[in-house]
């Protein structure tokens, strides 16, 4: 089996009967590690002292006059973000347990990077055994802001991270604003066996035109998503085009796509500029009709995808947590 994302740390969780993610103390003190809580070589002797006893026991609770004698500001507050943090993941058995708290519980002042890495490593829990490039690629989105731009009439999407302020020097590197010395490639069947080796850099784009590849494979991806996280299983159908919508009931895949859903419902006419900012529209049907919420009837529910005026897309995976017609909760813990 061929491994991918090594960088999300899933190498340090153990996996239960149900196929969550155990909260391991390895995978905790993975965080002490960060830059942001490493001591540098001038810290103060609370701040080391503090590091040293989190990584004999990363569960032991950290008081808040512990925090308080450290001498440097960005210190302190980076110990409390985190201490607030680790207390919200060991208060439950699993990853995925402490994911689906946060985002239900509001995610407060909770970083967003450590949102994104819980939303990482439970990816890699799913889609394990995965051999699809594509679905892996665009399950990338899930936890990656992408920049979107227009290349020989495709809408290519690639990792903002890797192309953010960096000087053109091809058409392809020129739309989506690389340096010279990186190598971003459009994922195609040609060189879709090359994502195993190139899985942490993310460094392949993908094609989100309307009927290929790129948004059906993220369609299956929210479809394990919903199944993991929720025990629910549904079908999740990429449309070419949104005629004959009925938005009954529709959740926006981010803040862009809420917003166009709410004008929709609302009986708004969407300007030119709002329909060319849709990336992707889904049906999602149920495979267990009596899951739906009383009141959400039986027609389906649309997923909207869509792109910010400066052309990013900045998924929100827990809104299929939060806004889907589900009575029946999930097993995880």
């Amino acid at each position: 089996m061929k491994d991918f994302w090594l960088s999300c740390g899933h190498h340090l969780l153990d996996r239960d009967e149900g196929g969550g993610l155990i909260i391991t103390d390895e995978f905790l003190k993975a965080y002490l590690a960060r830059p942001e809580l490493a001591p540098p070589p001038d810290a103060c002797i609370p701040e080391r002292t503090l590091h040293a006893a989190m990584l004999l026991n990363p569960r032991r609770p950290v008081m808040p006059a512990e925090i308080a004698r450290i001498a440097d500001g960005d210190a302190r507050e980076n110990w409390r973000l985190m201490a607030a943090f680790r207390d919200r993941l060991v208060a439950h058995r699993t990853v995925e347990g402490a994911y689906l708290d946060l985002v239900r519980r509001g995610v407060g002042d909770t970083p967003p990077l450590f949102v994104h890495q819980l939303v990482h490593v439970i990816l890699r829990n799913l889609l394990d055994g995965c051999d699809d490039p594509f679905v892996l690629r665009a399950a990338e989105m899930f936890f990656r802001p992408q920049r979107l731009g227009a290349h020989e009439g495709s809408l290519i999407a690639a990792d903002e991270e890797t192309v953010a302020g960096i000087a053109p020097v091809s058409p392809l590197v020129a739309m989506l604003g690389l340096e010279a010395g990186v190598t971003v490639d459009v994922l195609n069947d040609e060189n879709a066996q090359a994502y195993w080796e190139r899985s942490d850099r993310f460094d392949m784009a993908i094609d989100l035109t309307a009927g290929r590849r790129g948004l059906a494979a993220l369609g299956e991806v929210m479809e394990r998503w919903i199944a993991h996280l929720l025990c629910v299983k549904a079908v999740v159908e990429p449309l070419i085009e949104g005629s004959d919508v009925d938005l009954a009931w529709y959740v926006g895949l981010d803040a862009e796509g809420t917003a166009i859903g709410d004008a929709l419902w609302s009986g708004d006419e969407l300007d030119q500029a709002a329909r060319e900012r849709i990336v992707g529209l889904y049906r999602l049907t149920f495979a267990d009709g009596e899951l739906a919420s009383p009141g959400a009837s039986d027609k389906p529910v649309y997923l909207i995808f869509a792109m910010s005026p400066d052309r990013m897309l900045r998924m929100k995976p827990q809104n299929l947590v939060t806004g889907l017609p589900i009575e029946r909760l999930e097993a995880v813990s």
